[in-house]
């Protein structure tokens, strides 16, 4: 899979020339490179090398570093990237990664200005105690991390049910139209699993022979939108009579508590082959 540009400015006129390039890394990575043409910052590198090579192949200049967690498939890179291109890496306030210089919480501003580019900051915990993701409201981009993923969303590895569940909210919030840029092409995997979830929604079935139709063709299925996953992403319809049924009727849910209905939801996915 090739790098593509994937996201552009939304609406009926171009907001500006922002667009964003995806960088395949390791085996299911994606590593989102924001650029004008001129300058570029990028989001979780956890591998430096794709992205010197795309800087180099745009003839590009990095202007920003920006995390979402700690884990190395994110952050990786950050090191050999700062020894080629000293500059400013922003990260969550709630965890300790090397090399932050800007560190961020719910509702501080982020400015890349070689790019003219403005963002805001959700503490969006449940993957990772501190995990944030990063918003462009002017062009209706999300970049998530590994809290939300195109059908499905991230495991519990420090955060609680009841964490996730709202931070999933919180982007479920976001206006429709809202391009998620998630970290990893999990796609097909989640929506195998959202069928099994609720095999009777439409919406799902027509997802997912649009998704399989991107992956034969080599492309990328995300990003997707919040629209999208309202409509299909099982972790965000946990409340749905028809998935709480399904829980029931597998044995993995006794009563209809929500935070109950989505830990069942999330355990089931862990194991779901």
């Amino acid at each position: 899979m090739g790098l593509s540009d994937v996201g552009r400015s939304m609406g009926n006129s171009v907001i500006s020339s922002l667009s964003v390039l995806a960088i395949p890394a390791f085996a299911d990575n994606y590593l989102w490179l924001i650029h004008n043409g001129v300058h570029a910052a990028v989001v979780d590198p956890g591998d430096a090398a794709p992205i010197l090579a795309a800087l180099n192949a745009h003839r590009l200049t990095l202007a920003a570093i920006l995390l979402t967690h700690h884990h190395a498939d994110h952050v990786g890179g950050v090191p050999e990237l700062l020894r080629r291109h000293p500059v400013p890496v922003f990260g969550p306030r709630g965890e300790a990664i090397a090399d932050v210089s800007v560190t961020l919480r719910e509702g501080d501003p982020v400015v890349v200005p070689e790019l003219k580019l403005d963002l805001s900051v959700l503490d969006v915990p449940g993957h990772t105690s501190g995990h944030i993701a990063y918003v462009s409201a002017q062009q209706g981009w999300l970049f998530c991390g590994d809290t939300m993923f195109a059908g499905g969303c991230g495991r519990l590895f420090e955060g609680t049910p009841s964490q996730m569940a709202s931070s999933l909210a919180k982007l479920a919030a976001l206006p429709d139209a809202t391009q998620v840029f998630c970290a990893h092409e999990y796609t097909l995997a989640n929506l195998r699993f959202a069928r099994e979830v609720e095999p009777c929604n439409p919406a799902l079935a027509e997802r997912i022979t649009a998704e399989q139709q991107k992956r034969a063709r080599g492309l990328p299925t995300v990003p997707s939108t919040i629209g999208i996953e309202k409509s299909t992403n099982p972790f965000l319809r946990y409340r749905e009579p028809a998935i709480l049924d399904r829980l029931i009727r597998a044995g993995r849910l006794a009563s209809k508590e929500p935070i109950a209905a989505f830990a069942a939801l999330r355990e089931w996915k862990n194991s779901y082959r």
